[in-house]
């Protein structure tokens, strides 16, 4: 079956529908939202589409190696996925229309007010083998 990556965008993405940040989110909406997709991951382990995911917190830096005694990391003046990523899940499903169809669903989750943000999800399918085995 092959696998998907959904990526949730800080920004980079068009504007969602109900596009209040989540900063501005009173805490009965957040909790809303966060269980709509603790939910979600519920039902895609049932039906054993669900493999991981995550939200992401907003620090985070770039590292590259730039030779002996040269400072590695910088926190650029580019756009990094700190700015971009809020967060990500990998499913495994039988077809691309069904991994277009959980991404719509995953779109509606809660926003302000309890409507859906129909915000815009990055759907990419994944490539190859995992580099670690890890069974």
């Amino acid at each position: 079956m092959p696998k998907y990556l959904l990526l949730k965008h800080y920004r980079g993405a068009p504007a969602a529908v109900n596009d209040i940040p989540m900063e501005q989110w009173a805490p009965e909406e957040i909790t809303a939202h966060i269980d709509y997709m603790r939910d979600f991951a519920t039902r895609l382990v049932e039906t054993g589409e669900y493999v991981g995911e995550q939200a992401l917190a907003p620090e985070g830096t770039f590292v590259r190696y730039d030779g002996e005694g040269k400072p590695p990391v910088t926190d650029g003046p580019f756009a990094e996925t700190k700015d971009l990523i809020a967060g990500f899940m990998i499913i495994d499903v039988d077809s691309y229309e069904r991994a277009l169809e959980l991404a719509g669903e995953l779109s509606a989750a809660p926003g302000a007010g309890g409507k859906p943000i129909h915000e815009w999800l990055e759907l990419r399918p994944l490539q190859g083998e995992p580099l670690v085995v890890t069974e």
